[in-house]
Protein backbone atom coordinates (compact mmCIF):
# COMPACT_ATOMS: atom_id res chain seq x y z
CA UNK A 1 0.00 0.00 0.00
CA UNK A 2 2.68 2.66 0.59
CA UNK A 3 4.34 1.74 -2.19
CA UNK A 4 1.32 2.61 -4.37
CA UNK A 5 0.68 5.73 -1.83
CA UNK A 6 4.22 7.08 -2.44
CA UNK A 7 4.17 6.61 -6.38
CA UNK A 8 0.45 8.20 -6.62
CA UNK A 9 2.20 11.34 -4.61
CA UNK A 10 4.42 12.24 -7.24
CA UNK A 11 1.37 12.38 -10.10
CA UNK A 12 -0.49 15.13 -7.67
CA UNK A 13 -0.92 18.79 -7.76
CA UNK A 14 -1.94 21.22 -5.67
CA UNK A 15 -5.16 22.23 -5.20
CA UNK A 16 -5.32 26.09 -7.16
CA UNK A 17 -3.72 24.08 -9.50
CA UNK A 18 -6.86 21.20 -9.47
CA UNK A 19 -9.23 24.05 -9.71
CA UNK A 20 -7.71 25.79 -12.87
CA UNK A 21 -7.27 22.41 -14.16
CA UNK A 22 -11.07 22.19 -14.45
CA UNK A 23 -12.02 25.90 -15.46
CA UNK A 24 -8.85 25.45 -18.17
CA UNK A 25 -10.49 22.16 -19.61
CA UNK A 26 -13.98 23.45 -19.30
CA UNK A 27 -13.00 26.60 -21.47
CA UNK A 28 -12.13 23.56 -24.51
CA UNK A 29 -15.45 22.08 -23.43
CA UNK A 30 -13.87 18.97 -21.81
CA UNK A 31 -14.07 17.38 -18.03
CA UNK A 32 -11.11 15.83 -15.95
CA UNK A 33 -10.83 12.18 -16.73
CA UNK A 34 -10.64 9.90 -19.61
CA UNK A 35 -14.20 9.37 -20.24
CA UNK A 36 -15.78 12.90 -21.87
CA UNK A 37 -19.93 14.01 -22.74
CA UNK A 38 -21.72 16.21 -22.39
CA UNK A 39 -23.23 15.12 -19.27
CA UNK A 40 -20.21 15.06 -17.86
CA UNK A 41 -19.08 18.50 -18.98
CA UNK A 42 -22.45 19.95 -17.76
CA UNK A 43 -22.00 18.75 -14.22
CA UNK A 44 -18.15 20.10 -14.49
CA UNK A 45 -19.98 23.22 -15.09
CA UNK A 46 -21.67 23.79 -12.29
CA UNK A 47 -19.05 22.22 -10.35
CA UNK A 48 -16.65 24.77 -11.07
CA UNK A 49 -19.21 27.39 -10.60
CA UNK A 50 -20.23 25.61 -6.73
CA UNK A 51 -16.08 25.75 -6.15
CA UNK A 52 -15.27 29.05 -7.34
CA UNK A 53 -18.41 30.23 -4.75
CA UNK A 54 -17.45 28.09 -1.77
CA UNK A 55 -13.83 28.92 -2.14
CA UNK A 56 -14.91 32.71 -1.25
CA UNK A 57 -17.68 32.25 0.92
CA UNK A 58 -16.94 28.99 3.41
CA UNK A 59 -16.03 29.69 7.26
CA UNK A 60 -14.69 27.55 9.42
CA UNK A 61 -15.90 26.72 13.01
CA UNK A 62 -13.75 28.17 15.82
CA UNK A 63 -13.76 24.69 17.35
CA UNK A 64 -12.44 23.12 14.07
CA UNK A 65 -9.89 26.24 13.80
CA UNK A 66 -8.68 25.19 17.16
CA UNK A 67 -8.55 21.73 16.81
CA UNK A 68 -6.32 22.00 13.39
CA UNK A 69 -3.76 24.36 15.15
CA UNK A 70 -3.19 21.11 17.13
CA UNK A 71 -1.68 19.48 14.35
CA UNK A 72 2.09 20.01 15.17
CA UNK A 73 3.51 17.39 13.13
CA UNK A 74 4.13 17.07 9.13
CA UNK A 75 0.88 15.71 7.72
CA UNK A 76 -0.36 15.29 3.82
CA UNK A 77 -3.57 15.06 3.26
CA UNK A 78 -3.94 13.48 -0.36
CA UNK A 79 -7.90 14.54 -2.04
CA UNK A 80 -8.90 11.83 -4.64
CA UNK A 81 -11.22 13.24 -6.93
CA UNK A 82 -12.67 14.31 -10.41
CA UNK A 83 -14.37 17.77 -11.55
CA UNK A 84 -17.19 16.09 -12.94
CA UNK A 85 -18.05 15.24 -9.37
CA UNK A 86 -21.05 17.01 -7.43
CA UNK A 87 -19.85 15.38 -4.03
CA UNK A 88 -16.49 16.60 -4.60
CA UNK A 89 -17.29 19.97 -5.33
CA UNK A 90 -19.59 20.90 -2.48
CA UNK A 91 -17.22 19.02 0.43
CA UNK A 92 -13.19 20.09 -1.52
CA UNK A 93 -13.20 23.77 -0.97
CA UNK A 94 -13.78 23.25 2.33
CA UNK A 95 -11.06 20.34 3.06
CA UNK A 96 -8.78 23.06 1.43
CA UNK A 97 -9.77 25.63 3.68
CA UNK A 98 -9.20 23.90 6.54
CA UNK A 99 -5.69 22.38 5.23
CA UNK A 100 -4.77 26.49 4.66
CA UNK A 101 -4.97 26.79 8.74
CA UNK A 102 -2.49 24.99 9.03
CA UNK A 103 1.40 24.97 7.33
CA UNK A 104 1.65 21.93 8.57
CA UNK A 105 -0.92 20.47 6.27
CA UNK A 106 -0.28 20.00 2.40
CA UNK A 107 -3.10 19.39 0.59
CA UNK A 108 -2.34 17.43 -2.67
CA UNK A 109 -4.79 16.09 -5.17
CA UNK A 110 -4.99 12.81 -7.18
CA UNK A 111 -7.23 12.65 -10.21
CA UNK A 112 -9.06 9.18 -9.52
CA UNK A 113 -8.92 8.04 -13.11
CA UNK A 114 -5.07 8.87 -13.71
CA UNK A 115 -4.35 6.69 -10.21
CA UNK A 116 -6.59 3.69 -9.59
CA UNK A 117 -4.31 1.85 -7.92
CA UNK A 118 -4.82 4.25 -5.41
CA UNK A 119 -8.33 4.30 -5.23
CA UNK A 120 -8.92 0.85 -5.29
CA UNK A 121 -6.54 0.67 -2.07
CA UNK A 122 -9.15 2.77 -0.48
CA UNK A 123 -13.04 2.03 -2.19
CA UNK A 124 -16.49 2.60 -0.05
CA UNK A 125 -18.54 -0.15 -0.09
CA UNK A 126 -16.47 -1.89 -3.15
CA UNK A 127 -17.12 1.37 -4.87
CA UNK A 128 -14.54 4.12 -6.52
CA UNK A 129 -16.60 6.55 -4.98
CA UNK A 130 -14.80 10.16 -4.77
CA UNK A 131 -13.85 12.48 -3.26
CA UNK A 132 -11.88 10.61 -0.74
CA UNK A 133 -9.27 12.08 1.37
CA UNK A 134 -5.93 10.08 2.81
CA UNK A 135 -4.29 11.74 5.72
CA UNK A 136 -0.71 10.66 5.83
CA UNK A 137 1.95 11.43 8.53
CA UNK A 138 5.20 12.61 7.53
CA UNK A 139 6.52 9.20 6.68
CA UNK A 140 3.49 8.96 4.53
CA UNK A 141 1.68 5.85 6.76
CA UNK A 142 -2.06 5.92 6.92
CA UNK A 143 -3.42 8.10 10.00
CA UNK A 144 -7.09 8.27 8.87
CA UNK A 145 -9.18 8.20 5.80
CA UNK A 146 -12.99 10.21 4.97
CA UNK A 147 -15.04 10.16 2.21
CA UNK A 148 -17.15 10.18 -0.04
CA UNK A 149 -19.54 12.35 1.88
CA UNK A 150 -20.34 14.01 5.51
CA UNK A 151 -21.73 11.25 7.36
CA UNK A 152 -25.30 12.91 7.36
CA UNK A 153 -25.33 12.89 3.27
CA UNK A 154 -24.35 9.19 3.60
CA UNK A 155 -27.67 8.55 5.62
CA UNK A 156 -29.26 10.59 3.44
CA UNK A 157 -28.30 8.67 0.40
CA UNK A 158 -28.62 5.16 1.91
CA UNK A 159 -31.65 5.99 3.40
CA UNK A 160 -33.07 7.02 -0.35
CA UNK A 161 -31.55 3.59 -2.08
CA UNK A 162 -32.99 1.58 0.39
CA UNK A 163 -36.44 3.20 -0.53
CA UNK A 164 -36.41 3.81 -4.14
CA UNK A 165 -33.72 1.23 -4.82
CA UNK A 166 -31.74 3.47 -7.13
CA UNK A 167 -30.26 7.33 -6.53
CA UNK A 168 -31.80 9.49 -9.32
CA UNK A 169 -32.01 13.14 -10.31
CA UNK A 170 -34.43 13.91 -7.73
CA UNK A 171 -32.08 13.04 -4.96
CA UNK A 172 -29.59 14.17 -6.31
CA UNK A 173 -30.90 17.94 -6.45
CA UNK A 174 -32.13 17.42 -3.43
CA UNK A 175 -28.70 16.55 -1.73
CA UNK A 176 -27.34 19.95 -3.63
CA UNK A 177 -29.73 21.52 -1.90
CA UNK A 178 -28.32 19.90 1.24
CA UNK A 179 -24.94 20.99 0.88
CA UNK A 180 -26.28 24.95 0.21
CA UNK A 181 -28.01 24.91 3.46
CA UNK A 182 -25.63 22.94 5.93
CA UNK A 183 -22.30 25.14 4.50
CA UNK A 184 -20.17 22.26 5.46
CA UNK A 185 -21.11 22.07 9.30
CA UNK A 186 -21.58 18.09 9.29
CA UNK A 187 -17.96 17.68 6.91
CA UNK A 188 -16.63 19.95 10.11
CA UNK A 189 -18.31 17.61 12.40
CA UNK A 190 -16.75 14.62 10.60
CA UNK A 191 -13.22 15.86 10.75
CA UNK A 192 -13.75 17.25 14.79
CA UNK A 193 -14.31 13.06 15.31
CA UNK A 194 -11.63 12.56 13.34
CA UNK A 195 -8.98 15.07 14.93
CA UNK A 196 -10.57 12.99 18.62
CA UNK A 197 -9.47 9.61 17.02
CA UNK A 198 -5.79 9.73 14.83
CA UNK A 199 -5.86 13.15 12.60
CA UNK A 200 -4.23 14.33 16.34
CA UNK A 201 -1.67 12.80 18.38
CA UNK A 202 -2.71 12.67 21.87
CA UNK A 203 -0.08 14.80 23.83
Amino acid sequence: MKNSIEKSLENTISYKEYTDLVSNLLAEGKATGPNQSEDLTHYSLLNDKRMKRLNKTTKLSEKTLQNLQKIDDPQTWLLITEGWCGDAAQNSPIINKMAETNKKIDLRVALRDENLELMDLFLTNGGRAIPKLIALDKDNNVLNTWGPRPTVATKMVADYKAEHGVIDAKFKQDLQVWYNKNKGESLQEDFLALFKNSFVREV
